[in-house]
Formats: C-alpha cells, structure tokens, sequence
C-alpha cells in the first residue's frame, strides 16, 4: 500500500510532553511520513505534540477578545492573547479593554476540524508502522484522549457537530465531505465513548522521559468526570431556556432526557470516584494550623504548581517567551498592579476582581451554614445599597470608618487573601494603595479626578491614594483603554502571578504551568452529581465538600446542598475558567443577567473632615458596565453560531 504523507506543522505552543528544551531540539518540518516519524524518538515527540498542542485548554493564552481563539503560533506577539480569559464575561471579573464584551457578542472562531484532522491521520499513521503492542496501544489511547478532548470542546460550544473519524480526501463529487451535525446526544455519547477507549492503555503515571505533561489513565478520567457533570447539567436544565427551530426539533441541540440526565451524572460519579479512591491523588496540605497558613498553601499552588503535585492530575507547562513568544504566556506582564508593575508595555493591571466576587467568599464564624458574607460599609446594616455613579455620594448616609482598609477583610476565606489583591494589601512587599477620592475639611467632594487636599492635621492627602500616578494602583483613567492600568473595582488578582518568584520585563515570559485538572474539582464534581441526580453517596458528598473548605481553614461542616456546593465551585475554582461553563451548562446566566447586568465595585474614600483621617467605602457599579449600558446576555448564547453554514451546508444553531 502507498505510504500515505503525514501532514504536520509544529506547533511550538504549550509543550505538553518531555522537557521543553528537548522538544525545542526538534528540527521543524512541513511534510514527513509518518512511518519515519514514528520510527525515532523525537518523529514521536513531533506528532505528539502537534496533538496535545491542538487541544482546546481555555489557559493563559485563551483569548476571547474577538471571538474564542487557543494558544499562540510560534514567534507570535499578540496583546489579545494575554490572558483575556472567561472570568471577565462572567461576574468574576471586570478587564479593562473588554468592557463591551459579553458572551452574546462574542464571534466564535475556533471550530476545531483541522485539529481532529490531525487525530485522524495520526490514527491512520500508527496502523502502517511496526512497534510493540505496548507503544501502540498508548498512543492510540493518547489519540482518543485528543480526540475527546476536541469533541468536548465542540459540544460544549455547539451542541451536536458533525462526528468525523477519518481524515477525509478529496474524491469523486465530494459529497462524502458533507457529514451532517449528529444530535447532542449522540455527541456527548461519543465524547465520553472515546474517552473511555483512553483509560484503557494510558498509564497511571507519567516517567521522566515520558515528561509530565503527558496525558495519563487519571487525566482522561477527570475529562469524563468534568464532561459527564456538563453533558448531565445540559440534559436536566436545557429546557429552562428552551429553543425553537430545526436545530431543536432534529435534536442538535437540547432534547434530552431526565434518564440521559442521570446517566450522565452516574458516569460522573463513576469516573470521579475511580480518581478518588484509585489514583493517589489527595488534597495539597489538607490540614492547616489557622486560615493565615491556609492562604500561603492555596497561593502556592498556582505560583509553583510542582509542589502540589499530589493535587494536580493534568496540566500544561511553559517555557519563557524571551527566546520565542509562542512558549510562554502574559499573566504577570498583564496582571501585576501598577505600583509594581514590570516591563514597558502600556498594558498592566488589567484583571479587576468584582466585589460580586469577593463577597461570595466566607469569614469564619464557623456556624455550619457557609453562607457567603458582605463587606461592612454602614454602620445600620443596610449593604444593598449600590451607586450607579459615584458623583452622587449622599455623605449624610451612615459610613463605617476604617483606620485601615484592611479591617474590612480581616476575617474573610484564605482563598480570598490568597486569590485577590484588595485595598491595603501587600504585594511584593509593596502595600497597594486603592482610593476613588477624598471628601475635603469643608466637605466637598474630590471623587475619581485628579487632586489633593490639606486635611485637618495639616497633612496634605491626594484623591488617589499617592502624590504620582505610580505610587498607586486604582481607580484613575477607568474610561480610557491605553491608560486604563488600574484597578476599576477596587481589586486585583493575586492567584497566578508570581509574588515571590521574579519574571522578565517582557511579554509571553511567565511560564508557571496551567494546572487544567487537579483533584479538588473532583471532589467537587462528584458532589454536585450526587445531589442533583440522588445517586452515589450523599454522605460522601458532604465529606469532600467539607474537606475542601477545611484545607481553606474552615473548622465546620456544612451541608451538601446544591447552593452550597456551586458556592463553594466559584470560592475554590475562581479566575480557573469554571464559572462560564458552570452558568452555561445549568442555564444559569439568563437568571443572573436579567436586563443589563452591572458588575459592582468598591470604592475607598478618605474622609479628611475626622482628625485623624478615616476611610469609608462605597458600593458601586462598575464604571465602565455603567458606560455601556451593562452586560447583555441573550438565552440564543448558551450555543454559539456554526461557522460556515452557507459552505458546509450545517443547520444552524436557534436564533443566529
């Protein structure tokens, strides 16, 4: 038989397997036959990686500023593939440049054909190439793991696609080229059946020249267990925003059933528990000695994701972008506040947690209930206040006064301190100021403009916080895009970036790993799955739950409800690319959208009447929410647009 031709561009993005400086040893090539390939070590490599890079991992390059895009090309520079994640569509976060940007507006570009395209020949190649019943039945497994990988990324986006699982050639009238859009279910089905045919022959452990990033038995079986809980949610909650069309009515998307719910969610128990109980895996330090210990723990994990190896099933690793900016990503060159800000590129501090956020974490009252707790801003209680513009601050309203900002979050959730920079914080040894104005002696007003005034004490005091526009690190030019580098909501990140590590001055240079899998997810999985569908183990649930909140520095124990187990998903996995998702596959977001949605905020304001001077804080709408009228959602959002209809004649998704 004629050896077919192996098509393969090296993606140099990501690097999945082996080191990273091996894989950068291969020399590129545009057209090589598979069997030669296959034949040497670094051919292996080459096509591995080429598959692993084409993955849909929503990480640090993840961008969706102008529509869904994955990773970088090699020697690529691109400011909107700089960490524009989900958390800014969603009520996690505000970033500065994406204010118009809301899940309804977003032009889908990523349909990932050519990826699968890859998978198909690579399944054709190894057929045609002698190696042990060993080598092949891994990477055939690795293939399948691809392949869902793909389909998963599709289905969630899409509903049913075509299933294609050849690569397809040109020939005759072309016809065959034509594959209709499977149903939603069939192609969840075929998701989660390629996902089992990965668990069969990947390994339980990855060996130094395998190289960790590699996929194993235990990252395919988190793939089924995040896929099964998804595919669950979409089966039992499609209909509370219920579509009309040819697509509904052909069951591409929508249709299912409370028995195909609860068969979903029976495969993700299934899958969660194999992990739990089979794969090693436990909790990085699961015991703290008080919340203060717990923070630095949780922080750690995604600053130097290798020391929590024994919490981390899946994930994928980078290499500094000084060289090549394709091999690392922009989190700390994108995200670090201004006052320590690196690098000259005017675009920092970009990433603005919402008070919506940060007032889902808890404190520790340990009352067993684990309701989330608002800030304290007045002193009568009343905390649903919320200004839509901060010029019409009414002063005769009853403000708490803070010596120190930090009082306010003394006893919130270690996850909070650890995750989010907040007004008084220190970062970098460095404390980061955040102020929205100042009221004068006389009681004017000096809010979100430029100035200073002389309090009582003959102290001059500036609106912002600092007499220069680097000493500070909110509030100012929140409504111009270039020179937008503060904090609009009063917050900032802190999970991701390095606090005690140091970065390049340059973008694409962070290189901390992604961490896509790691066993807390699991946990909270199989939680939500048995509760919703009443199968597995409620006790159980409540035990992982509980486990979870305890190595957050929690001594109490709180019932597995549904409320408190989706609470716990946004304060365990924030700014991780899990609340999109979550709102989406339980057709949630049209109920916290309702109208023109606006994030809020907060804004300290110093008080220069009081000797000595005192802050209070302001409940607000986000700015730059407010300047476009809010965020829009609109229930045809829960499936994207097909691309293409006029040319590979697919129906299309209801209302587009």
């Amino acid at each position: 038989m004629k050896t077919k031709i192996f098509l393969i561009s090296i993606v140099i993005m990501g690097l999945f397997l082996w080191s990273c400086e091996d894989f950068l040893d291969i020399e590129p090539l545009d057209k090589v036959s598979g069997e030669q390939l296959l034949s040497e070590t670094n051919g292996v490599k080459t096509i591995l990686a080429t598959l692993y890079s084409n993955i849909p991992i929503e990480d640090f390059n993840y961008s969706v500023a102008g529509g869904f895009d994955f990773g970088l090309s090699p020697g690529e520079q691109n400011q909107n593939k700089a960490g524009w994640q989900l958390a800014g569509i969603t009520d996690e976060a505000v970033i500065n440049g994406m204010v118009t940007t809301s899940p309804t507006g977003i032009s889908e570009t990523w349909w990932g054909y050519d990826a699968l395209r890859y998978v198909n020949q690579f399944f054709e190649t190894i057929e045609k190439v002698d190696m042990d019943e060993n080598t092949y039945n891994r990477l055939k497994s690795e293939g399948h793991f691809c392949r869902a990988y793909i389909y998963f990324g599709l289905v969630k986006r899409y509903g049913g696609v075509p299933i294609i699982t050849e690569a397809q050639v040109l020939e005759g009238d072309n016809s065959h080229l034509f594959v209709p859009r499977s149903t939603e279910k069939q192609t969840w089905d075929f998701v989660l059946s390629e996902l089992d045919l990965a668990i069969q022959n990947l390994p339980a452990v990855v060996t130094s020249i395998d190289g960790p990033y590699r996929a194993t038995k235990w990252a395919a079986l988190a793939l089924k267990s995040r896929a099964a809980l998804h595919a669950a949610s979409v089966a039992k909650f499609w209909d509370r925003a219920a579509l009309t069309g040819e697509a509904v009515t052909q069951g591409l998307v929508g249709g299912m059933t409370i028995t195909d719910a609860n068969n979903y969610y029976l495969q993700c128990i299934n899958a969660s528990k194999e992990i739990i109980d089979n794969s090693g895996k436990s909790l990085y330090k699961p015991n703290p000695a008080n919340p203060a210990e717990a923070a630095k723990n949780y922080q750690a994990i995604f600053e130097t994701p290798s020391i929590a190896a024994t919490e981390i099933i899946f994930s994928k690793g980078f290499v500094s972008g000084t060289t090549n900016a394709a091999q690392g990503h922009s989190v700390d060159y994108h995200f670090y506040p201004t006052q320590v800000r690196i690098g000259s590129f005017n675009l920092y501090s970009r990433w603005n947690t919402t008070l919506d956020l940060v007032e889902t974490f808890e404190d520790y009252r340990d009352d067993g209930v684990g309701e989330s707790v608002k800030l304290v801003t007045r002193t009568d209680g009343v905390e649903d206040l919320v200004l839509e513009h901060l010029e019409n601050l009414d002063l005769s309203l009853p403000y708490q006064y803070y010596g120190d900002l930090t009082e306010m979050f003394t006893d919130k959730d270690a996850r909070f301190h650890a995750g989010i920079i907040y007004p008084g914080s220190t970062f970098k040894g460095v404390k980061i100021i955040m102020q929205g104005g100042l009221i004068r002696p006389d009681g004017s007003k000096l809010i979100l403009s430029d100035g200073y005034a002389v309090g009582l004490d003959g102290k001059t005091y500036y609106s912002y916080g600092a007499a220069s526009s680097t000493a500070y690190s909110g509030f100012r030019d929140m409504l111009d895009f270039w020179n937008a580098n503060y904090s609009n909501t009063g917050f900032a990140l802190r999970k991701f970036l390095q606090e005690a590590g140091t970065v390049a001055p340059s973008a694409h240079s962070s290189t901390v790993d992604w961490i896509e899998f790691r066993l807390a997810e699991i946990y909270l999985n199989y939680a939500e799955a048995a509760i919703e569908s009443g199968q597995g183990d409620a006790g159980l649930a409540a035990t992982y739950l509980n486990a979870i909140r305890k190595r957050a520095g929690h001594t109490d124990n709180i019932p597995a409800t549904i409320d408190n187990i989706m609470k716990e998903r946004r304060v365990e996995l924030f700014f991780e690319n899990h609340r999109y998702w979550d709102l989406v596959r339980r057709r949630e977001f049209h109920t916290m959208v309702s109208g023109a949605y606006k994030r809020q905020s907060l804004v300290p304001i110093l008080d220069l009447r009081l000797n000595p001077p005192k802050y209070f804080a302001v409940r607000t709408y986000n700015i730059l929410d407010v300047s476009t009228g809010g965020y829009i959602w609109n229930t045809r959002a829960y499936y994207r647009p097909i691309p293409g209809t006029a040319s590979n004649l697919l129906v299309q998704n209801p209302l587009y």
